[in-house]
């Protein structure tokens, strides 16, 4: 649980910095700051969604996933969630979202590649370099999220120990399932998400991003049969 606890302690300190110079960083410059946040979100997700090797094994992935978010409806129920954080946190007169704030932020820093293959090689070999880089890259994204979105971003941190503790936990009883070409196919959807994830940030769309979320873990079970 190393790997998540510092990572998330990552997120928390970025976030306080983020909300302390907030300030200091005029409107325009921060939202300037945000679509430059946003295209680099792009190029992390394309980079990674070229990797995958079976097309058709991200497009099933993709179905199936968006089939059981959409049945559970994981969008709603993280919305639900946002709007009782509001509700209680959000500060009087505060112009910024502060459920944007922790659905763009939670997203960003769940979705991507190194959440998942950091927190698999935490879990099974004790290794923590993917997540200590993912760190700095968090740490360094969150303070300009925080700026832009408000104290929302900091609840994020809770998504991430949440999260990545989770992955951690379970990689040592699903371990004898992952192979390379798993693991790559798994990049490779999150990285798809995060494609998403960049469109909405740059006001492109208005995709349930959270609903896809399933769908990183599908090529565990489709790799075994195609």
């Amino acid at each position: 649980m190393l790997a998540a606890f510092v990572n998330s302690g990552a997120v928390l300190v970025g976030a306080v910095l983020g909300l302390i110079f907030k300030k200091a960083i005029p409107e325009k410059t921060g939202e300037t700051l945000m679509y430059g946040l946003a295209l680099c979100t792009l190029l992390i997700g394309l980079s990674g969604a070229l990797k995958g090797e079976h097309i058709i094994i991200e497009i099933i992935s993709i179905v199936i996933g968006a089939i059981i978010g959409e049945g559970i409806d994981i969008d709603e129920k993280v919305e639900i969630l946002a709007q009782k954080l509001q509700k209680r946190f959000k500060k009087e007169g505060e112009k910024t979202s502060f459920a944007e704030g922790f659905i763009s932020s939670t997203l960003l820093f769940c979705t991507g590649s190194m959440a998942i293959v950091g927190s698999l090689q935490a879990g099974i070999s004790a290794n923590y370099a993917t997540i200590f880089a993912k760190s700095t890259i968090d740490f360094t994204a969150v303070i300009i999220l925080a700026s832009t979105f408000g104290f929302g971003t900091v609840f994020s941190c809770v998504s991430v120990l949440v999260y990545q503790g989770a992955i951690t936990l379970l990689a040592s009883f699903i371990s004898p399932f992952l192979t390379e070409v798993i693991t790559t196919e798994m990049d490779c959807v999150g990285s798809l998400i995060m494609i998403g994830l960049a469109f909405n940030m740059l006001k492109i769309t208005k995709l349930k991003v959270s609903n896809y979320i399933p769908a990183i873990f599908v090529p565990i079970i489709l790799c075994r049969f195609l």
